[in-house]
């Protein structure tokens, strides 16, 4: 791999990690897609700061975005206060809104300039290493990554200054609050966070892309763990696999890196939703198989219990009267449940004829009782 090549994918990777670190907050407040909402939002105030400073490596730029960020907060924050609109709605009207001033502002006034919508949505990592940060003619290697190395770094800094506060504020902000740790500062300072990020990284990598990092990487590592500290460290590792999966996936079809990124999230995403422990999907249908199996047993234990010692008791405890007409089960049904009872000990059988042992009897008395098997 050359050098523009690794260069590139150390971009990716530092991006995924910062944009993950806050993308887990977003997700755990469930507000997620609000990374879009400021992604977008953010447009216009770097286009207005470009038209005073003439400048793209002027850090007014970020300042202006962070503060246009903000103001898509508020501007939604206050919609949804009017309890006439939900968040998702006021979010659906901002920032198309703001956005779409930004896409006129340059259309209009800075169609000459690197500043152009394709670079706004999509980015373009295989020019980032042509961008170089040079310091008394000392050439310290691509620019982006510098700015996205100090973004990351700020990120990594405030998450772990203020993760007891950050946690506090995200699950229970009335706790928070009567503690005196003012939980709006802290939601407000998450959102500059997350506006610094995006800016940080649209040039680089695309608004599309700072989504998809924020959000995918997170929503993975929750299906892995409750625990913050861990779901912060995994967000940011399955983001950096995602990062190189995706740039492996763009150099062996010569597509768009940042495309290639963001199927990379996408995959890593499938995966972990497939295979996860506990959370995952084959994990919840093996569970779901298992509950069914072994809800059918208790039911077993339930019917023989019911009828032990009564006049009848024979014939209900043959195995074939299971799949007549009063339980109803079919012959392949019931060897099932039957075999899986005697391996748990519920029943024992006995010449065609089916005898709870005690287990079995204590199993079928706490589901009769409602206190669960």
């Amino acid at each position: 791999m050359s050098i523009p090549h690794l260069e590139i994918l150390a971009i990716a990777v530092v991006t995924a990690a910062g944009c993950s670190l806050v993308g887990v907050f977003l997700m755990l407040r469930r507000m997620a897609m609000l990374s879009d909402a400021i992604s977008h939002a953010i447009l216009p105030g770097i286009v207005v700061a470009f038209f005073f400073t003439h400048d793209l490596a002027s850090p007014w730029l970020m300042i202006a975005a962070v503060l246009t960020g903000l103001l898509t907060v508020v501007l939604v924050e206050t919609l949804t206060r009017t309890r006439r609109l939900k968040e998702d709605a006021a979010m659906g009207l901002i920032f198309p809104a703001l956005f779409s001033l930004g896409i006129v502002l340059i259309t209009r006034y800075a169609g000459d300039i690197h500043l152009d919508v394709d670079a706004v949505l999509l980015g373009e990592l295989a020019f980032a290493p042509f961008d170089r940060f040079v310091v008394g003619g000392a050439d310290l290697g691509p620019r982006h990554l510098w700015v996205m190395g100090g973004v990351t770094l700020l990120n990594l800094l405030a998450v772990t200054v203020f993760f007891k506060e950050l946690k506090l504020a995200t699950f229970d902000a009335g706790l928070a609050a009567s503690l005196g740790l003012a939980p709006a500062a802290i939601h407000y300072g998450l959102m500059a966070l997350v506006s610094v990020t995006a800016v940080g990284a649209f040039d680089a990598v695309g608004l599309i892309l700072v989504v998809a990092l924020m959000v995918g990487p997170a929503a993975a590592a929750y299906l892995l763990t409750d625990r913050l500290g861990l779901l912060l460290v995994l967000a940011a590792l399955l983001g950096a696999v995602a990062a190189g999966l995706g740039f492996a996936l763009a150099l062996w079809l010569d597509a768009s890196i940042a495309g290639g990124i963001a199927v990379g999230v996408g995959l890593v995403f499938l995966v972990v939703f497939l295979v996860a422990p506990g959370r995952g999907f084959v994990a919840v249908v093996l569970r779901r198989r298992r509950q069914r199996w072994d809800f059918a047993q208790v039911m077993l234990a339930i019917h023989l219990i019911q009828h032990e010692g009564g006049p009848d008791e024979d014939d209900e405890s043959r195995v074939e009267h299971l799949h007549g007409k009063h339980v109803g089960w079919t012959p392949a049904f019931t060897a099932r449940v039957v075999g899986g009872a005697e391996k748990r000990g519920l029943v024992e059988l006995d010449a065609g004829r089916l005898r709870l042992t005690d287990p079995g009897r204590e199993a079928a008395g706490r589901a009769l009782s409602g206190t669960g098997s």
